[in-house]
């Protein structure tokens, strides 16, 4: 894979949703580089985080999700290139954002001594307030108690108030003494912190010591951001006020002069603070504060050109998604009855899309249109344009779906789960469909299942997901030849087509831990047969097995117990070659 040149790059990446009053954390901490025409599968039980994850760089997150931190950079160098024109407004807004951050400039002068303010100011709070950890613990017991109260409201509307009168009685009074327990609580820290600020106002050495070095640092800081720029700052400058106007140059006139004015006013903090603006990390940080940044590359007497650096996480320009889903990142759903319009034509939705995302004639989309159909195989594609999809059987329905991802060429086809809702006959046909059109169109195949079966016949690596977190990762035949993490050995245990006559069916106990609270240690200790005592206190790190296989289990540190495989998973070469035919 070290040749292969990376197309998305996950760092870090935490999503959260936001579910009755509590907050629900379905990724954690992923990182992940997916590669340019590879075939990878995101595999795991239902509610491991599949789905959401892939849905993450699709942008297709529901409302109530969000991405808590992280990044997911891609690398797509057709929506990369970025040109703008250099007209005489454009020229008088670059001028203009180059003489304001000339003038910000001179906050950097200073930005040691402005830091010493701030730590100065933060350690008044902190004896003026709660401690960060008793606000933290404070916080925690505030949730708790509104947890409990919407559990207790949630089961009160469950209810039949004919016949459960009493339940809903007593339902009503736990949640006033709830209600009662979150007023006291409030109460008691705002005591705690009200003692605490008068206890610092009253101490006088204290606050003749506070004030005098705040003064001198306050002196300092004036004297010193009174100095001159250097003429590397202003060169630097200069090329920050052009990529303030190639990132902003997609934009309409009064979206522009908006962000405009907020990518200078993020400068100016970050110059503020001394954050290293020639260090390409913390400048992309910057700018994705408020839009994506195009770094600068050159330019001609009409136009600036430049690269822009997506990063899918910090998308907030609702527009920038039309130019990125469906074009460069497609997706093929479960069941195509409800991706397809049941009335609306298949011939009219396959060209609608074309027309949307691609500068061509209704007559040229057409022509498109049917070239696709013939490529996924539909026969007399001609005569069968103008029907609608209750004409069609199911598996010739998820071609129809294909055709309508594919229709735009994009980088990335999001395949989820495609074949769940066909007949076994027809999955098998899809499956090679989706690999054979990937050697036409150059595209690479994100694969989400739990069907181990499906992995085998379709990817190249495959991901092993378990409650939000990857816990294996490898080729094909390292996971399924080679699995180091106890789940993996769980689900290939479990799989029908592995099974011996006159055996049990192996099946995983237990149910994944609730993504609403903190996990300790290993996610997978409580139902794992090998835990470690380790297992339950932390978190183990992602363990390198090979350059391409790593595994998030404590059995593999060097101190472990050897632990053998299942009698089931041993020396499966054969059983799978019969199974799967790989």
């Amino acid at each position: 894979m070290a040749e292969k040149n990376v197309l998305l790059s996950i760092e870090n990446l935490s999503v959260k949703f936001r579910v009755r009053g509590r907050v629900l954390t379905a990724i954690r901490n992923v990182s992940l580089d997916i590669y340019e025409n590879e075939s990878i599968a995101i595999v795991g039980e239902s509610g491991s985080g599949k789905s959401v994850f892939t849905k993450t760089f699709a942008g297709m997150l529901d409302s109530n999700g969000f991405v808590d931190e992280g990044n997911i950079i891609f690398n797509d160098e057709t929506l990369s290139d970025t040109t703008v024109k250099l007209s005489s407004g454009a020229r008088s807004t670059i001028e203009s954002a180059a003489a304001k951050l000339n003038e910000a400039a001179r906050l950097e002068l200073g930005a040691g001594t402005y830091q010493k303010i701030l730590e100065l100011e933060s350690k008044l709070r902190e004896k003026s307030s709660l401690s960060d950890e008793e606000a933290a613990k404070a916080e925690q017991e505030r949730l708790d108690i509104i947890a409990r109260r919407t559990d207790l409201y949630n089961l009160k509307q469950t209810l039949d108030p004919r016949k459960e009168k009493d339940k809903i009685k007593e339902a009503t009074a736990q949640i006033a003494a709830l209600d009662k327990e979150l007023k006291a609580l409030e109460q008691r820290n705002k005591q705690a912190a009200q003692a605490k600020k008068a206890a610092v106002q009253a101490d006088a050495a204290f606050q003749k010591e506070y004030h005098q070095e705040h003064g001198r640092l306050q002196a300092q800081y004036e004297k010193e951001i009174a100095g001159q720029i250097s003429q590397e700052t202003r060169k630097r400058n200069e090329i920050l006020a052009k990529e303030i106007y190639l990132s902003v140059g997609r934009y309409g006139l009064h979206q522009r002069m908006r962000y405009v004015r907020k990518l200078l006013a993020a400068l100016k903090e970050a110059m503020k603070l001394g954050v290293d603006l020639n260090d390409e990390g913390q400048r992309n940080a910057v700018f994705d504060g408020v839009t994506f940044r195009v770094r600068y590359l050159d330019e001609t007497p009409e136009s600036l050109h430049g690269t822009c650096i997506i990063n899918l996480a910090k998308v907030q320009y609702a527009k920038d998604w039309s130019q990125i889903r469906g074009r460069r990142i497609a997706t093929v759903f479960q069941d195509p009855m409800t991706s397809l319009n049941p009335i609306i034509t298949i011939g009219k939705q396959i060209t609608s899309i074309i027309l949307k995302h691609q500068d061509c004639t209704e007559a040229e989309a057409r022509r498109r249109a049917l070239e696709l159909m013939h490529k996924v195989g539909i026969p007399n594609a001609v005569a069968r344009f103008d029907d609608y999809p209750f004409q069609y059987s199911g598996g010739m329905r998820q071609r129809i779906v294909i055709a309508i991802a594919l229709s735009c060429q994009p980088k990335i086809l999001i395949c989820d789960e495609p074949t769940t809702a066909l007949d076994v006959t027809i999955q098998a046909q899809i499956l090679k469909l989706i690999k054979d059109l990937q050697r036409d169109f150059g595209y690479t195949i994100v694969f989400i299942t739990h069907d181990l079966g499906v992995v085998a016949n379709i990817a190249d690596r495959v991901a092993v997901l378990y409650a939000g977190q990857i816990v294996e990762l490898g080729t094909v035949e390292e996971v399924f030849y080679d699995p180091r993490h106890p789940y993996t050995w769980a689900l290939l245990s479990s799989l029908p087509q592995l099974a011996q006559k006159n055996t049990k069916l192996y099946s995983i106990t237990g149910t994944p831990p609730s993504l609403y609270n903190s996990i300790v240690g290993d996610a997978f200790a409580p139902r794992n047969p090998y835990c470690l005592k380790i297992d339950t206190l932390l978190e183990p790190p992602m363990f390198r097995v090979t350059d391409t296989h790593f595994a998030k289990t404590w059995l593999l540190d060097p101190n472990a117990p050897k632990v053998e495989k299942p009698e089931g998973i041993k020396d499966i070469h054969e059983k799978l070659v019969a199974a799967f035919n790989i």
